[in-house]
């Protein structure tokens, strides 16, 4: 089966970072239900933990601090891996849960053991494995961004055909605030982004395209879409104009 890497991002999954949002759950598992029955093997990159958390905690907004946050994403991982549970089960699929950290990433061994356990849950049947950064633990500097640099090193781990980076923007825009079909030269595009991110965002738009530029490097195409509309994952893949598409350069091919 061909593999795909999905990351989603906290505007894509909750309301206003504060609440998970159960309907895109259950559309997000129709639409990666449709892609396994057409032989592609997802792996889900998902943030939101925190977001989660907010509400199981009771909190009236997000925390500013590294412990509150911490705290959130403590409480918060139980309940996303849980609606991820419900709404896949729907659909005839089980989930597994795999936390990394920066640390996970940059150790040989532990890269490889990471590697050797994505590789054996897609090949355990109808199996969506869900990973996230291990955001209770990680306490360092040089975060994930919002796991986009993570969805990039997992698209590696696995050997992806290809990479979707779904956010709450339809791809990348540019000064004029249109959106940009296609980005061969990511240096370029960089010189694009504008500092303005949402609230619950790590990373914002910068973060994307530096993975981007780290899995095209790869050899793995990648493309950025608007995680709230339907259908666009699908479209992506069918070569549709939608959101903003990072092919390889022609001697990568």
């Amino acid at each position: 089966m061909k593999r795909l890497v999905i990351k989603l991002g906290t505007g894509v999954l909750s309301r206003s970072g504060r609440a998970l949002e159960g309907a895109q759950f259950r559309r997000i598992a129709r639409e990666v239900a449709d892609l396994h029955k057409s032989g592609t093997s997802c792996i889900l990159v998902s943030s939101a933990a925190i977001a989660a958390g907010v509400r199981v905690l009771g909190l009236a907004g997000r925390p500013d601090d590294l412990p509150g946050k911490q705290a959130c994403a403590a409480a918060g991982q139980p309940e996303l891996m849980r609606l991820y549970a419900a709404s896949f089960r729907a659909h005839g699929l089980r989930v597994a849960q795999l936390l990394l950290t920066h640390g996970d990433i940059d150790s040989r061994m532990r890269r490889t053991n990471a590697r050797n356990t994505l590789d054996r849950l897609l090949s355990s049947g109808p199996v969506v494995p869900v990973v996230n950064e291990n955001d209770s633990v990680a306490v360092e500097e040089l975060r994930f961004g919002d796991n986009d640099r993570l969805s990039a090193e997992v698209a590696q781990l696995v050997r992806a055909d290809h990479l979707v980076i779904l956010t709450s923007v339809d791809g990348l825009q540019d000064a004029h605030g249109k959106r940009v079909p296609e980005v061969r030269d990511i240096a370029a595009a960089s010189r694009l982004v504008r500092p303005d991110k949402g609230a619950e965002s790590v990373g914002g738009m910068k973060t994307k395209l530096e993975a981007v530029k780290l899995a095209v490097g790869s050899g793995i195409p990648c493309s950025i879409l608007d995680g709230r509309k339907p259908g666009q994952i699908a479209a992506a893949l069918d070569g549709k104009n939608v959101g903003t598409r990072f092919p390889l350069p022609v001697n990568r091919r």
